[in-house]
């Protein structure tokens, strides 16, 4: 069985709708919506071909209207680009995002796994770096073979305690220090970290038309174009 695993898409349907992959199952680990400029498409795709989900952190924002609890860095945007999706958004849509399970435990084979879109302790919002000692507590009590998560936007693959954790990275908001769209395959018992481009000028473009304020569109626009996080400007 061949599964693939993407994470972070936050409404960026060019970079979803480019993935060029086939799968036997394709599962979501949160975070579809917000701060891109195509929700609506995003969460149409992943109706309609995601075997298994979780919900992220922006997924519970807009569904639920709460808060996502962004870094101070990127709370304004989130604010900005939340109001935006929000109002892209149909009731339907809304309440896919409020559906959407926190935790899924599930076997394939002989492996089990645990998805999360963030860290098991804290599965919307909780923040651990790759190297991180923490993750040592944090996989204590599962008996999973196999910890997925996301939420970091970084790609990462690690063996901690006879397990395997791993993050697919960003499809639709790398931070690599490239733009390439992240993801993840699992096959013959294995986890490959991948990438691949796709037409990220076509999403600037759509971005630069979104209705928020001007120095956030161009903020947005870089972290997409340089697949980092830009110095904070003076």
């Amino acid at each position: 069985m061949k599964i693939v695993i993407i994470s972070d898409i936050h409404g960026n349907f060019d970079a979803l709708s480019a993935l060029n992959e086939t799968y036997d199952e394709l599962w979501v680990l949160g975070d579809l919506v917000n701060y891109g400029p195509e929700p609506s498409g995003v969460i149409d795709f992943v109706k309609s071909r995601a075997s298994v989900l979780v919900r992220g952190n922006h997924d519970h924002a807009i569904g639920y209207g709460e808060d996502p609890r962004c870094s101070p860095r990127f709370r304004e945007m989130a604010e900005a680009t939340g109001r935006f999706t929000d109002s892209a958004l149909s009731f339907g849509e809304k309440h896919f995002l409020r559906g959407m399970p926190l935790t899924v435990e599930i076997q394939r084979g002989n492996t089990r796994f645990y998805l999360c879109h963030a860290i098991p302790s804290d599965p919307l919002f909780g923040y651990c770096e790759a190297d991180s000692p923490r993750w040592i507590t944090e996989i204590q009590g599962i008996s999973a073979d196999v910890i997925l998560t996301g939420h970091t936007h970084v790609p990462m693959k690690r063996q901690e305690g006879g397990k395997v954790i791993a993050n697919p990275g960003s499809l639709g908001q790398p931070k690599t220090g490239n733009p390439d769209a992240c993801y993840a395959v699992w096959e013959d018992e294995k986890l490959e970290l991948k990438s691949y481009p796709y037409p990220v000028r076509k999403t600037v473009s759509k971005i630069r038309a979104l209705p928020i304020p001007a120095p956030l569109r161009d903020e947005l626009a870089t972290i997409l174009c340089i697949g980092d996080i830009p110095p904070p400007s003076k």
